[in-house]
């Protein structure tokens, strides 16, 4: 009865936009916790990102991936 109502295309749409909620609150996830295991940002940058990636989550992720510096060797865990 079900199937009926609902196609298979409708299917993979609405497979399509679970994953890709999925893989963006994941992107967000791990720039949250680069945010945090970075050395050279002080508690108020830290906070400060998070707060941007939390509220603003689009405009804040571009904005910390692009002005984030690269991390060297020496600084990796």
């Amino acid at each position: 009865m079900l199937a009926d109502s609902y196609p298979f295309l409708d299917i993979m749409w609405t497979m399509f936009i679970f994953f890709a909620w999925l893989i963006w609150v994941s992107f967000l996830v791990f720039l949250l916790i680069d945010n945090f295991r970075r050395t050279d940002h002080s508690g108020v940058a830290k906070a400060g990102w998070t707060v941007l990636l939390i509220f603003l989550p689009l405009i804040g992720a571009l904005i910390y991936m692009i002005s984030r510096p690269a991390m060297t060797e020496a600084s990796v865990y």
